[in-house]
Protein backbone atom coordinates (compact mmCIF):
# COMPACT_ATOMS: atom_id res chain seq x y z
CA UNK A 1 0.00 0.00 0.00
CA UNK A 2 2.95 2.41 0.51
CA UNK A 3 4.01 1.48 -2.65
CA UNK A 4 0.98 2.71 -4.31
CA UNK A 5 0.23 5.95 -2.63
CA UNK A 6 4.07 7.12 -3.41
CA UNK A 7 3.33 5.82 -7.39
CA UNK A 8 0.58 8.29 -6.76
CA UNK A 9 1.94 10.95 -5.46
CA UNK A 10 4.91 10.69 -7.59
CA UNK A 11 2.53 10.51 -11.03
CA UNK A 12 0.79 13.69 -9.73
CA UNK A 13 3.99 15.30 -9.10
CA UNK A 14 4.14 15.81 -12.99
CA UNK A 15 0.77 17.36 -13.27
CA UNK A 16 0.80 18.08 -17.25
CA UNK A 17 1.97 15.27 -18.38
CA UNK A 18 -0.18 13.07 -16.29
CA UNK A 19 -3.26 15.04 -17.49
CA UNK A 20 -2.40 14.25 -20.97
CA UNK A 21 -1.26 10.44 -20.67
CA UNK A 22 -4.70 10.38 -18.91
CA UNK A 23 -6.66 11.64 -21.37
CA UNK A 24 -5.02 10.01 -24.59
CA UNK A 25 -4.94 6.73 -22.89
CA UNK A 26 -9.38 7.88 -22.03
CA UNK A 27 -10.15 8.59 -25.21
CA UNK A 28 -8.81 5.31 -26.85
CA UNK A 29 -10.65 3.17 -24.14
CA UNK A 30 -13.65 5.73 -24.62
CA UNK A 31 -14.04 5.24 -28.49
CA UNK A 32 -13.79 1.72 -28.01
CA UNK A 33 -16.30 1.40 -25.34
CA UNK A 34 -18.59 3.56 -27.53
CA UNK A 35 -17.97 0.99 -30.34
CA UNK A 36 -18.94 -2.04 -28.16
CA UNK A 37 -22.10 -0.98 -26.99
CA UNK A 38 -22.98 0.43 -30.32
CA UNK A 39 -22.43 -2.52 -32.39
CA UNK A 40 -23.78 -5.09 -29.76
CA UNK A 41 -27.12 -3.14 -29.05
CA UNK A 42 -27.97 -1.86 -32.87
CA UNK A 43 -27.40 -5.74 -33.49
CA UNK A 44 -29.33 -7.15 -30.88
CA UNK A 45 -32.26 -4.62 -31.91
CA UNK A 46 -31.95 -6.70 -35.41
CA UNK A 47 -31.80 -9.54 -33.90
CA UNK A 48 -34.76 -9.19 -32.32
CA UNK A 49 -36.76 -7.47 -34.50
CA UNK A 50 -35.83 -9.52 -37.70
CA UNK A 51 -37.01 -12.95 -35.76
CA UNK A 52 -39.16 -15.22 -37.33
CA UNK A 53 -39.87 -12.85 -40.37
CA UNK A 54 -38.69 -15.02 -43.42
CA UNK A 55 -39.49 -12.08 -46.45
CA UNK A 56 -41.29 -8.50 -46.22
CA UNK A 57 -43.03 -8.21 -50.09
CA UNK A 58 -44.29 -4.23 -50.56
CA UNK A 59 -43.98 -1.96 -53.58
CA UNK A 60 -41.31 -2.38 -56.46
CA UNK A 61 -38.16 -0.33 -55.10
CA UNK A 62 -35.20 -1.04 -53.26
CA UNK A 63 -35.24 -4.32 -50.80
CA UNK A 64 -32.89 -2.42 -48.30
CA UNK A 65 -35.61 0.09 -47.92
CA UNK A 66 -38.97 -2.55 -47.58
CA UNK A 67 -37.12 -3.90 -44.74
CA UNK A 68 -36.01 -1.05 -42.82
CA UNK A 69 -39.61 0.78 -43.28
CA UNK A 70 -41.42 -2.57 -42.46
CA UNK A 71 -39.43 -4.10 -40.19
CA UNK A 72 -37.36 -1.68 -38.19
CA UNK A 73 -39.66 1.67 -39.26
CA UNK A 74 -36.73 3.85 -39.58
CA UNK A 75 -37.29 4.83 -43.38
CA UNK A 76 -39.97 5.48 -45.48
CA UNK A 77 -41.72 3.33 -47.64
CA UNK A 78 -41.49 3.12 -51.42
CA UNK A 79 -45.37 3.07 -51.90
CA UNK A 80 -48.51 0.77 -51.83
CA UNK A 81 -49.61 -2.67 -52.85
CA UNK A 82 -52.83 -4.34 -53.96
CA UNK A 83 -54.39 -6.17 -50.86
CA UNK A 84 -55.73 -8.94 -53.56
CA UNK A 85 -52.07 -9.11 -54.18
CA UNK A 86 -51.21 -9.91 -50.26
CA UNK A 87 -54.25 -12.31 -50.15
CA UNK A 88 -53.23 -14.44 -52.91
CA UNK A 89 -49.46 -14.18 -51.88
CA UNK A 90 -51.22 -15.94 -48.41
CA UNK A 91 -53.05 -18.54 -50.40
CA UNK A 92 -49.72 -20.03 -51.93
CA UNK A 93 -48.80 -23.32 -49.56
CA UNK A 94 -45.13 -22.19 -49.24
CA UNK A 95 -46.57 -19.09 -46.61
CA UNK A 96 -47.24 -20.00 -43.15
CA UNK A 97 -48.57 -16.72 -42.33
CA UNK A 98 -48.51 -13.41 -43.66
CA UNK A 99 -49.27 -10.07 -41.53
CA UNK A 100 -50.12 -6.63 -43.57
CA UNK A 101 -48.70 -3.70 -42.47
CA UNK A 102 -50.13 -0.18 -43.28
CA UNK A 103 -48.26 3.06 -42.64
CA UNK A 104 -49.22 6.58 -43.70
CA UNK A 105 -50.20 8.46 -40.59
CA UNK A 106 -48.31 9.71 -37.29
CA UNK A 107 -48.51 11.39 -33.98
CA UNK A 108 -46.28 13.17 -32.50
CA UNK A 109 -43.52 11.40 -34.32
CA UNK A 110 -44.42 7.82 -33.32
CA UNK A 111 -45.91 6.20 -36.36
CA UNK A 112 -49.33 4.96 -36.95
CA UNK A 113 -49.10 1.28 -37.78
CA UNK A 114 -52.18 -0.63 -39.38
CA UNK A 115 -52.33 -4.20 -38.87
CA UNK A 116 -53.98 -7.52 -37.49
CA UNK A 117 -53.31 -9.12 -34.08
CA UNK A 118 -51.07 -11.14 -35.16
CA UNK A 119 -48.23 -8.86 -35.43
CA UNK A 120 -48.59 -8.65 -31.47
CA UNK A 121 -48.75 -11.96 -31.50
CA UNK A 122 -45.75 -12.53 -33.62
CA UNK A 123 -43.56 -10.64 -31.08
CA UNK A 124 -45.09 -12.37 -28.04
CA UNK A 125 -45.88 -8.91 -26.09
CA UNK A 126 -48.61 -8.82 -23.85
CA UNK A 127 -50.96 -6.20 -23.12
CA UNK A 128 -50.11 -4.40 -19.72
CA UNK A 129 -52.96 -2.04 -19.51
CA UNK A 130 -56.72 -1.86 -20.88
CA UNK A 131 -57.02 -4.51 -23.98
CA UNK A 132 -56.40 -5.41 -27.69
CA UNK A 133 -58.47 -2.90 -29.93
CA UNK A 134 -61.77 -5.00 -31.34
CA UNK A 135 -63.20 -2.30 -33.69
CA UNK A 136 -61.54 0.43 -36.18
CA UNK A 137 -60.38 3.76 -34.68
CA UNK A 138 -59.27 1.84 -31.39
CA UNK A 139 -55.09 1.78 -30.63
CA UNK A 140 -52.65 0.29 -28.49
CA UNK A 141 -49.66 1.80 -27.76
CA UNK A 142 -46.37 0.70 -27.52
CA UNK A 143 -44.24 1.33 -23.77
CA UNK A 144 -42.33 3.89 -25.19
CA UNK A 145 -44.60 5.42 -27.00
CA UNK A 146 -47.50 5.92 -23.95
CA UNK A 147 -44.60 7.04 -21.58
CA UNK A 148 -43.51 9.96 -24.36
CA UNK A 149 -46.97 10.78 -25.20
CA UNK A 150 -48.62 10.80 -21.62
CA UNK A 151 -51.50 8.78 -22.85
CA UNK A 152 -53.41 5.89 -21.25
CA UNK A 153 -56.57 4.17 -21.91
CA UNK A 154 -59.60 5.49 -22.78
CA UNK A 155 -58.07 8.71 -24.19
CA UNK A 156 -58.29 9.88 -27.65
CA UNK A 157 -55.93 11.86 -29.96
CA UNK A 158 -56.09 12.89 -33.85
CA UNK A 159 -53.20 11.40 -36.02
CA UNK A 160 -51.81 13.73 -38.66
CA UNK A 161 -51.10 12.51 -42.49
CA UNK A 162 -47.65 11.55 -43.34
CA UNK A 163 -44.84 9.73 -41.31
CA UNK A 164 -43.44 13.41 -40.51
CA UNK A 165 -46.54 14.44 -39.12
CA UNK A 166 -48.70 16.45 -41.61
CA UNK A 167 -52.59 17.97 -41.60
CA UNK A 168 -54.30 16.24 -38.99
CA UNK A 169 -57.49 14.02 -39.71
CA UNK A 170 -59.55 16.05 -37.17
CA UNK A 171 -62.42 14.07 -38.37
CA UNK A 172 -61.28 10.59 -37.42
CA UNK A 173 -59.76 10.27 -33.77
CA UNK A 174 -58.41 7.21 -32.67
CA UNK A 175 -59.26 5.78 -28.77
CA UNK A 176 -56.86 4.23 -27.12
CA UNK A 177 -57.95 0.70 -25.61
CA UNK A 178 -54.74 -0.52 -24.67
CA UNK A 179 -50.66 -0.36 -23.71
CA UNK A 180 -48.70 -2.80 -24.40
CA UNK A 181 -45.71 -4.01 -21.89
CA UNK A 182 -42.09 -2.84 -22.73
CA UNK A 183 -40.80 -5.79 -25.07
CA UNK A 184 -36.99 -4.50 -26.04
CA UNK A 185 -38.75 -4.11 -29.15
CA UNK A 186 -39.99 -2.44 -31.96
CA UNK A 187 -43.41 -2.48 -30.99
CA UNK A 188 -42.40 -0.21 -28.07
CA UNK A 189 -42.11 2.89 -30.15
CA UNK A 190 -45.31 2.17 -32.51
CA UNK A 191 -49.04 2.94 -32.35
CA UNK A 192 -50.78 -0.14 -33.73
CA UNK A 193 -54.35 0.01 -34.92
CA UNK A 194 -56.66 -2.29 -37.21
CA UNK A 195 -55.59 -2.12 -40.82
CA UNK A 196 -59.30 -0.99 -41.74
CA UNK A 197 -58.90 1.81 -39.30
CA UNK A 198 -55.87 3.13 -41.93
CA UNK A 199 -58.59 2.93 -44.82
CA UNK A 200 -61.23 4.25 -42.89
CA UNK A 201 -58.95 7.65 -42.49
CA UNK A 202 -57.75 8.14 -45.66
CA UNK A 203 -60.91 7.34 -47.95
CA UNK A 204 -64.04 8.84 -48.33
CA UNK A 205 -67.45 7.66 -47.27
CA UNK A 206 -70.25 7.14 -49.93
CA UNK A 207 -73.29 7.04 -49.68
CA UNK A 208 -75.29 3.80 -47.42
CA UNK A 209 -71.99 3.48 -45.35
CA UNK A 210 -69.65 1.09 -47.37
CA UNK A 211 -67.49 2.06 -49.91
CA UNK A 212 -68.60 1.21 -53.75
CA UNK A 213 -67.56 1.75 -56.96
CA UNK A 214 -70.49 2.85 -59.69
CA UNK A 215 -71.39 -0.78 -61.17
CA UNK A 216 -71.93 -1.89 -57.55
CA UNK A 217 -68.58 -4.06 -56.95
CA UNK A 218 -67.38 -3.99 -53.48
CA UNK A 219 -64.19 -1.78 -53.29
CA UNK A 220 -62.36 -4.24 -51.12
CA UNK A 221 -60.50 -5.45 -54.36
CA UNK A 222 -59.26 -2.09 -54.43
CA UNK A 223 -58.05 -1.46 -51.05
CA UNK A 224 -54.45 -1.22 -50.29
CA UNK A 225 -51.98 -1.81 -47.47
CA UNK A 226 -48.01 -0.96 -47.30
CA UNK A 227 -46.20 -4.30 -47.10
CA UNK A 228 -46.18 -7.34 -45.62
CA UNK A 229 -44.33 -9.25 -43.09
CA UNK A 230 -44.19 -13.00 -44.25
CA UNK A 231 -43.07 -16.23 -42.61
CA UNK A 232 -42.51 -19.36 -44.36
CA UNK A 233 -44.37 -22.78 -43.85
CA UNK A 234 -41.05 -24.66 -44.75
CA UNK A 235 -37.15 -23.50 -44.88
CA UNK A 236 -37.67 -24.77 -48.49
CA UNK A 237 -39.87 -21.66 -49.66
CA UNK A 238 -36.26 -19.44 -49.36
CA UNK A 239 -35.20 -20.49 -52.60
CA UNK A 240 -38.12 -20.25 -54.86
CA UNK A 241 -40.85 -17.88 -53.30
CA UNK A 242 -38.52 -14.55 -53.44
CA UNK A 243 -37.81 -15.44 -57.04
CA UNK A 244 -41.21 -16.07 -58.05
CA UNK A 245 -42.65 -12.85 -56.26
CA UNK A 246 -40.64 -10.15 -58.00
CA UNK A 247 -40.79 -12.09 -61.55
CA UNK A 248 -44.24 -13.37 -61.43
CA UNK A 249 -46.03 -10.49 -59.60
CA UNK A 250 -46.13 -6.56 -58.73
CA UNK A 251 -44.43 -6.92 -55.85
CA UNK A 252 -40.98 -7.06 -54.65
CA UNK A 253 -39.60 -9.20 -51.93
CA UNK A 254 -36.80 -8.55 -49.63
CA UNK A 255 -35.32 -11.28 -47.54
CA UNK A 256 -34.51 -9.90 -44.03
CA UNK A 257 -30.92 -11.81 -43.86
CA UNK A 258 -29.75 -10.66 -46.66
CA UNK A 259 -30.76 -7.02 -46.56
CA UNK A 260 -29.47 -7.14 -42.84
CA UNK A 261 -25.79 -8.50 -43.75
CA UNK A 262 -25.42 -5.43 -46.23
CA UNK A 263 -26.66 -2.93 -43.71
CA UNK A 264 -24.47 -4.51 -41.00
CA UNK A 265 -21.49 -4.64 -43.48
CA UNK A 266 -21.74 -1.06 -44.28
CA UNK A 267 -22.13 -0.48 -40.25
CA UNK A 268 -18.88 -2.35 -40.23
CA UNK A 269 -16.93 0.02 -41.87
CA UNK A 270 -17.71 2.75 -39.52
CA UNK A 271 -16.90 0.63 -36.75
CA UNK A 272 -13.51 -0.08 -37.82
CA UNK A 273 -13.00 2.82 -38.08
CA UNK A 274 -13.72 4.08 -34.59
CA UNK A 275 -11.45 1.01 -33.29
CA UNK A 276 -9.14 1.94 -35.27
CA UNK A 277 -8.93 5.61 -33.83
CA UNK A 278 -9.11 4.03 -30.61
CA UNK A 279 -6.14 1.98 -30.94
CA UNK A 280 -4.16 4.90 -32.76
CA UNK A 281 -5.13 6.70 -29.61
CA UNK A 282 -4.06 3.62 -27.14
CA UNK A 283 -0.70 3.20 -29.25
CA UNK A 284 -0.15 7.37 -29.02
CA UNK A 285 -0.74 6.73 -24.91
CA UNK A 286 1.67 3.93 -24.82
CA UNK A 287 4.38 6.31 -26.18
CA UNK A 288 3.80 9.38 -24.34
CA UNK A 289 4.08 7.15 -20.73
CA UNK A 290 6.75 5.05 -21.84
CA UNK A 291 8.15 8.82 -22.50
CA UNK A 292 7.18 10.24 -19.33
CA UNK A 293 8.15 7.57 -17.32
CA UNK A 294 11.51 7.21 -18.98
CA UNK A 295 11.94 10.72 -18.39
CA UNK A 296 10.87 10.56 -14.41
CA UNK A 297 13.49 7.96 -13.78
CA UNK A 298 16.40 9.94 -15.41
CA UNK A 299 15.21 13.13 -13.26
CA UNK A 300 14.66 11.07 -10.06
CA UNK A 301 18.03 9.68 -9.77
CA UNK A 302 18.60 11.03 -6.57
CA UNK A 303 15.39 10.02 -5.26
CA UNK A 304 15.82 6.46 -6.59
CA UNK A 305 19.38 6.78 -4.96
CA UNK A 306 17.89 6.91 -1.05
CA UNK A 307 14.89 4.41 -1.63
CA UNK A 308 17.87 1.97 -2.01
CA UNK A 309 19.72 3.37 0.63
CA UNK A 310 17.09 3.26 3.14
CA UNK A 311 16.72 -0.45 2.43
CA UNK A 312 14.19 -0.99 -1.16
CA UNK A 313 15.44 -3.76 -3.27
CA UNK A 314 16.11 -3.30 -7.40
CA UNK A 315 12.41 -5.04 -7.78
CA UNK A 316 10.68 -2.41 -5.41
CA UNK A 317 12.37 0.47 -7.59
CA UNK A 318 10.62 -1.36 -10.20
CA UNK A 319 7.44 -2.06 -9.24
CA UNK A 320 7.44 1.71 -8.15
CA UNK A 321 7.32 2.38 -12.17
CA UNK A 322 5.04 -0.19 -12.95
CA UNK A 323 2.46 1.42 -9.80
CA UNK A 324 2.66 4.62 -11.61
CA UNK A 325 1.36 2.70 -15.01
CA UNK A 326 -0.67 1.27 -13.37
CA UNK A 327 -2.51 3.87 -11.83
CA UNK A 328 -2.73 5.42 -15.34
CA UNK A 329 -4.47 2.45 -16.37
CA UNK A 330 -7.18 2.37 -13.55
CA UNK A 331 -8.28 6.05 -13.95
CA UNK A 332 -8.31 5.92 -17.73
CA UNK A 333 -10.10 2.64 -17.25
CA UNK A 334 -12.64 4.41 -15.27
CA UNK A 335 -12.92 7.53 -17.21
CA UNK A 336 -12.94 5.98 -20.30
CA UNK A 337 -16.07 3.44 -19.64
CA UNK A 338 -17.66 6.17 -18.15
CA UNK A 339 -16.79 8.02 -20.72
CA UNK A 340 -17.96 5.77 -23.98
CA UNK A 341 -21.20 4.83 -21.60
CA UNK A 342 -21.56 8.52 -21.57
CA UNK A 343 -21.55 9.13 -25.43
CA UNK A 344 -23.60 5.82 -26.05
CA UNK A 345 -26.49 7.33 -23.86
CA UNK A 346 -26.25 10.88 -25.46
CA UNK A 347 -26.86 9.42 -28.83
CA UNK A 348 -29.06 7.16 -27.80
CA UNK A 349 -31.52 10.22 -26.32
CA UNK A 350 -31.10 11.66 -30.01
CA UNK A 351 -31.88 8.35 -31.50
CA UNK A 352 -35.11 8.00 -29.14
CA UNK A 353 -36.72 11.77 -30.24
CA UNK A 354 -36.50 10.48 -33.56
CA UNK A 355 -37.63 7.21 -32.62
CA UNK A 356 -35.20 5.24 -33.95
CA UNK A 357 -33.62 1.90 -32.66
CA UNK A 358 -33.01 2.33 -29.21
CA UNK A 359 -29.62 2.68 -27.62
CA UNK A 360 -29.06 3.08 -24.26
CA UNK A 361 -26.04 4.28 -21.78
CA UNK A 362 -27.39 2.33 -19.27
CA UNK A 363 -26.45 -1.43 -20.48
CA UNK A 364 -22.73 -3.33 -19.44
CA UNK A 365 -21.94 -5.51 -22.00
CA UNK A 366 -19.62 -8.61 -20.91
CA UNK A 367 -17.31 -7.74 -23.89
CA UNK A 368 -16.18 -4.87 -21.82
CA UNK A 369 -14.38 -6.50 -19.73
CA UNK A 370 -11.51 -7.01 -21.46
CA UNK A 371 -11.55 -2.83 -21.80
CA UNK A 372 -9.71 -2.17 -18.86
CA UNK A 373 -7.40 -5.05 -19.60
CA UNK A 374 -6.77 -3.61 -22.87
CA UNK A 375 -5.51 -0.60 -20.53
CA UNK A 376 -3.37 -2.04 -18.04
CA UNK A 377 -1.37 -4.32 -20.76
CA UNK A 378 -0.49 -1.03 -22.65
CA UNK A 379 0.00 0.82 -19.86
CA UNK A 380 2.12 -1.86 -18.60
CA UNK A 381 3.88 -2.30 -21.83
CA UNK A 382 4.58 1.47 -21.79
CA UNK A 383 6.41 1.30 -18.49
CA UNK A 384 8.41 -2.17 -18.45
CA UNK A 385 11.37 -0.71 -19.83
CA UNK A 386 11.23 2.48 -17.45
CA UNK A 387 10.99 -0.01 -14.89
CA UNK A 388 13.89 -2.42 -15.78
CA UNK A 389 15.97 0.46 -16.54
CA UNK A 390 15.30 1.50 -12.42
CA UNK A 391 16.03 -1.83 -11.74
CA UNK A 392 19.31 -1.81 -13.08
CA UNK A 393 20.49 1.71 -11.31
CA UNK A 394 23.57 1.32 -9.46
CA UNK A 395 23.26 3.03 -6.36
CA UNK A 396 27.02 3.64 -6.07
CA UNK A 397 27.37 5.49 -9.40
CA UNK A 398 24.43 7.62 -8.16
CA UNK A 399 26.01 8.89 -4.99
CA UNK A 400 29.34 9.53 -6.49
CA UNK A 401 27.28 11.78 -9.35
CA UNK A 402 26.31 13.87 -6.30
Amino acid sequence: MKLLALAFRYLWARPLATVLNLLLLTLGLASITFVVLVSEQVQGAFRRDLAGIDLVVGAKGSPMQLILAGVFHVDVPPGNVKLADVQALAAKPQVAQVIPISLGDSYRGFRIVGTTPQYLAHYRVQVAQGRVWSAPMETVLGAQVAKALGLAAGQRFVGGHGLAGGQAHADSPYTVTGVLAPCGCVLDRLILTPTESVWQVHEKPHAGGRAHDPAGHDEDEDREVTLALVRYRTPLAAAALPRYVNSETPLQAAAPAIEVTRLLRMLGVGREVLQGVGAVLLLTAALSVFIALWTAVRERRADLAMLRMLGASPARVAALLLAEGLWLAVLASVLGLAAGHALAGAVGAVLASQQSLPLSGAVWLPQEGWIPVAALLTAGAAALIPAVSAYRVDVAQLLQRR
